[in-house]
């Protein structure tokens, strides 16, 4: 009897689309490994990625709030849900490779640091220049992950995960595809948690973006994702209708402007950075009181980088009680 994964296998060759990544095509893994006859190569990768501990503390990361009291905010977890679901109803529409789709959107955003993107400046600020949230994700699966063996998932994969944000494309569609549910995601869930918080109303969108994309969270999705299926359907290219495409970019600079800039919003940014970056300085004068997962790596990888591991690895409450034992002292009470 033949494999599960090879009928998977002969499936794709029959159904998806000539521009679509063929499992079978994949460059590989950084280091050899029996296969599996029920899952693909890039389903184990899904696999992988949901049972890595990385994954689970984007559970208690922020996304656009700090920390946020409210159950119904996004964290940097139901964010990633969110890309994922979108980057799925893009893949399958336009019959590319789901299970690379998938996986590349699980795992996009598993270097994130605590607090956000003010966590990332904060690490440039006291490390390195050039840290990027995307690089450490592309780090923490090759190697932090497992205690030093990492995830060990395909080029493709990892090739999507580092290639996610800026101006640098994935090589597969499937991993451009995400880029575009990642920017769809983050642009309507910070809208929609915007109005939650009291930042925003409806009428504050400009008129004429809410008549191009729509006047609801739903609608606007709805809207952006029928524009990269039309824009994109048959091509070997992912791109977006135009009138559209320039919709979603003043959207996303209005939003940068009222939100992402917002005094309220951000008001607690400086302190998380303060806060991040004397956590580095603690550990990198104390060594020792980091994990000896992240201090075995010392000799191979240079100390400063083994306390990036450590710190930008935090989830933010665990930021704010580790912080909170080290330098704020406890009111002494003595014997009643």
């Amino acid at each position: 009897m033949d494999s599960i994964v090879s009928y998977t296998l002969a499936r794709e060759r029959q159904t998806l689309s000539s521009f679509a990544f063929l499992t079978e095509k994949t460059q590989g893994r950084l280091h050899p490994c029996e296969p599996c006859g029920i899952r693909t190569d890039f389903q184990r990768d899904r696999d992988r990625i949901i049972h890595s501990q990385a994954f689970r503390r984007l559970m208690y990361k922020t996304q656009v709030f700090l920390a946020p009291v409210g159950d119904h905010y996004r964290t940097r977890l139901t964010h990633t849900l969110e890309v994922t679901q979108i980057a799925r109803t893009l893949a399958r529409a336009l019959r590319l490779n789901e299970d690379l789709t998938e996986a590349a959107a699980l795992g996009h955003d598993l270097g994130h640091t605590p607090f956000g993107h003010a966590g990332e400046i904060a690490m440039q600020r006291c490390y390195d220049p050039s840290f990027a949230h995307y690089k450490q994700s592309l780090r923490v699966v090759d190697k932090l992950e497992n205690d030093g063996a990492g995830l060990n998932l395909t080029f493709e994969v990892r090739d999507a995960i580092v290639n996610h944000t800026g101006d640098s494309m994935a090589s597969t569609l499937e991993g451009v595809l995400v880029k575009y549910a990642d920017r769809i995601a983050y642009i309507n869930h910070d809208i929609d948690d915007a109005l939650r918080a009291g930042l925003l109303t409806q009428e504050d969108i400009p008129l004429a973006l809410r008549n191009e994309l729509g006047q609801t969270h739903g609608e606007r999705i709805d809207t952006m994702v029928r524009s990269v299926i039309e824009a994109s359907f048959g091509k070997p290219e992912i791109s977006m209708t135009p009138g559209t495409g320039q919709a979603m970019g003043e959207l996303r600079d209005f939003l940068f402007e009222k939100i992402y800039r917002n005094s309220l919003a951000k008001a607690e940014d400086e302190k998380a950075k303060a806060l991040l970056i004397r956590l580095y300085e603690y550990y990198l004068e104390n060594p020792d009181q980091m994990p000896e997962c992240n201090r075995k790596f010392i000799q191979e990888d240079s100390l400063p980088t083994c306390v990036c591991d450590f710190v930008s690895g935090m989830t933010d409450r665990y930021a704010i009680e580790t912080y909170r034992e080290l330098f704020v002292p406890e009111v002494w009470r003595g014997k009643r």
